[in-house]
């Protein structure tokens, strides 16, 4: 078991799935759920699957989302004791529309509650957590924040979660003193905007049905993607990559941790959840 810190979002997910292939500019029949998410608490929840002990620093909204988010991972085990409420009436949440086929068409995310997670705040958190063999971040944090956890601590792994905020980690780093952390994980859009970063040990980009790549020592190495029964909900796959490639560790080989990740994301897409439970049985083929 390891002990590993996430800092990032958490918010309801508001998925919608069209019956019928989506048609822009018009209602479209098809289900609504309410989840539980955000980035940064979806790979905590995974990690806590895989069975790892798991801290997690975030703000939760002021609203009855961030009650029901916060139960969420007290419910699947998440150590929240370290976490606070943003104020009264401030909302995170995010809402996507997902093709019948399972892909995301487009989302809305209104996580300004993040934006409370300040370096002060994290400084203050940090101080009364014992040591944890990992750090995890995800950018729906301030920049200055991302700046302060690579200068603070290590081995610190960082999403890049979107192409809007994946600009985040180019600023911390020229802001932050080390400027050099040990691993990302991106999309390939993302990457498109961090292929030029500088002091990242290892570099992640997600390819979805075409796999993934994994950049270290200026050497890439391609893993194609596993054979999955169907795919249901592609929304969380990344994140349970990730949380993969975490709980490999980073004295794992790249070959061990790209395969731990992508046998992760399988899991996760053959179901209609964000984060699915059969991430417990997983963790005891690997144990």
């Amino acid at each position: 078991m390891k002990r590993i810190c996430v800092i990032g979002g958490a918010n309801a997910d508001i998925a919608a799935t069209t019956l019928k292939p989506f048609v822009p500019n018009d209602s479209n029949p098809g289900t609504i759920r309410l989840m539980p998410g955000g980035v940064g608490r979806n790979i905590a929840h995974n990690l806590a699957l895989l069975g790892n002990e798991v801290v997690f620093l975030t703000l939760f909204g002021g609203d009855t989302f961030g009650l029901f988010t916060a139960d969420s991972c007290r419910k699947v085990g998440i150590n929240i004791s370290f976490c606070d409420n943003a104020p009264i009436g401030t909302r995170s949440c995010f809402m996507s529309i997902n093709n019948c086929d399972g892909e995301m068409v487009g989302g809305v995310s209104d996580m300004r509650t993040s934006d409370g997670i300040t370096p002060k705040w994290i400084a203050s958190k940090l101080a009364r957590i014992d040591a944890v063999d990992a750090f995890v971040a995800d950018t729906n944090i301030p920049v200055e924040s991302l700046a302060y956890l690579i200068d603070h601590v290590a081995p610190l792994y960082v999403d890049a979660v979107s192409s809007p905020k994946a600009p985040k980690i180019l600023e911390a780093l020229r802001m932050s003193r080390k400027k050099s952390f040990y691993a990302l994980k991106c999309n390939r859009l993302e990457w498109e905007i961090l292929r030029e970063a500088k002091g990242i040990q290892r570099s992640y980009i997600s390819l979805g049905a075409d796999g993934l790549d994994v950049l270290e020592n200026d050497v890439t190495t391609h893993f194609d993607a596993l054979l999955c029964k169907e795919v249901v909900n592609t929304t969380g796959a990344g994140d349970a990559l990730m949380a993969g490639i975490v709980h490999a560790g980073p004295s794992a080989s790249l070959q061990e941790a790209a395969t731990i990740g992508l046998r992760c994301a399988k899991v996760t897409v053959e179901t209609s959840d964000t984060v699915n439970n059969r991430l417990k049985e997983l963790y005891e083929q690997l144990s």
